[in-house]
């Protein structure tokens, strides 16, 4: 005799899942799949990248079953989950972006949300591949600390905690970072610091 999941709580079906029974994932998927798809997609606006990011957060979600509260409504929970994804896919298409415009970086965080108009695709796809060898030409220790603050948009000291590094030597090596990118990059008036 099977159990009819349809009639289970969210909080039966969470147990149920991190007990390892694949139909309670199976039956909190066909619950919440169509109102995260409709959060992400008003959200960003691209039903393909919707459903991929749909999948993206059931991934994350059911691989955090273990830490599910099952006191808070899961709606709420794959709902946040949902919300996370989107920003950190907002992230990424700001990261694109400004690497298809070759920006300095304390220009970062003006990047237009609108990709480049097709007409400018080849060119845009030549600069991010023109940036991303220049950056490939950089010493591993700047690199890092390049990608950590300017990509990740980690903060100094969460960058300096992770390198294990004092914050004044991130400083220093997101200038020279910086400094040295511009040079390789050929921007008028930059050198690379020796």
């Amino acid at each position: 005799m099977s159990l009819d999941l349809s009639q289970c709580s969210d909080r039966e079906l969470a147990a149920f899942a991190r007990a390892g029974q694949q139909q309670a994932y199976r039956e909190l998927l066909r619950r919440y799949k169509t109102p995260v798809f409709r959060l992400i997609q008003s959200n960003i606006g691209d039903p393909d990248e919707a459903m991929d990011l749909t999948q993206e957060t059931f991934v994350a979600g059911f691989g955090a079953i273990g830490r599910y509260d099952a006191d808070r409504p899961f709606r709420l929970w794959i709902a946040r989950i949902a919300l996370n994804k989107c920003r950190d896919w907002a992230r990424r298409r700001t990261v694109r972006s400004f690497f298809s415009r070759a920006l300095p970086l304390e220009s970062a965080h003006d990047v237009a949300s609108d990709g480049p108009a097709p007409d400018a695709e080849a060119a845009d796809r030549a600069e991010l591949d023109r940036v991303r060898a220049a950056m490939a030409r950089l010493p591993a220790n700047l690199r890092e600390v390049l990608v950590l603050r300017g990509v990740e948009d980690l903060t100094q000291a969460e960058t300096a905690e992770l390198l294990q590094k004092s914050e004044k030597t991130v400083e220093m090596r997101l200038y020279r970072a910086r400094a040295k990118l511009k040079a390789l990059l050929g921007e008028p008036g930059s050198r690379a610091p020796g």
